[in-house]
């Protein structure tokens, strides 16, 4: 357990460090969301209806942004063949990885997806399934992600690859949250979409590192 809350802090020292992945993301996630009412225009009616979906995809998409570099820093300068020697099993710093990752990017896109709602004048009743949605999914796409990055470690145009291989994985995350926030706006329980997505995460934190570990077993060889 030290050496997993280690790993988690030397990657979230790292990401802090650089900074630019997590600021790409959130301004990404922040334009993005703002460009919408430009392009659709700005009638409360119209935004209303699709101020979930906005959100949600918008979100999905920034998490993308930083998932090539999730191992290829360790890649590219030989520290990943060590990590794979230490006593830590591979599944488990994949884990580490992943919640780092998290940290960085999914917590703060939870964060600030209310904000966002607000400007895209949601329903006030969708914001407590907005925010509960967001923090069950977005850890999901994170550990989804980790599979994707670990496949595609060493690719020429990984980044593209990522997308086409990870994209299709965030689909049904992508539905139960939008979902969520939609029942709740019309009155129906959201408690079913909400099950589904913990159903999914609950499925995720076992077998994406286990995924994604044997991936990387195959780059480090």
């Amino acid at each position: 357990m030290t050496a997993f809350l280690l790993l988690v802090r030397r990657d979230l020292r790292l990401a802090l460090r650089q900074g630019g992945d997590a600021a790409i993301v959130i301004a990404f996630f922040f334009l993005a969301v703002i460009l919408f009412p430009l392009g659709v225009g700005p009638e409360p009616e119209i935004l209303t209806h699709i101020a979930a979906g906005i959100v949600w995809v918008t979100a999905l998409l920034a998490a993308l942004l930083s998932l090539e570099r999730l191992f290829l820093a360790d890649y590219d300068d030989g520290s990943l063949e060590v990590l794979a020697l230490m006593p830590l099993p591979l599944e488990l710093q994949v884990l580490a990885k992943a919640l780092a990752h998290w940290l960085t990017t999914g917590l703060p896109l939870t964060v600030m997806a209310p904000l966002l709602a607000l400007l895209l004048h949601l329903d006030r009743a969708g914001y407590p399934m907005l925010v509960a949605g967001m923090a069950l999914g977005t850890p999901i796409l994170s550990l989804i992600g980790a599979i994707g990055a670990a496949v595609t470690l060493g690719a020429r145009r990984g980044g593209v690859l990522l997308s086409l291989l990870v994209l299709p994985l965030y689909i049904p995350v992508l539905i139960f949250g939008v979902g969520a926030v939609e029942a709740q706006i019309i009155g129906v329980s959201a408690r079913p979409h909400l099950l589904l997505l913990l159903a999914l995460l609950l499925a995720a934190i076992p077998l994406a590192p286990v995924a994604a570990a044997a991936a990387l077993r195959q780059a480090v060889e």
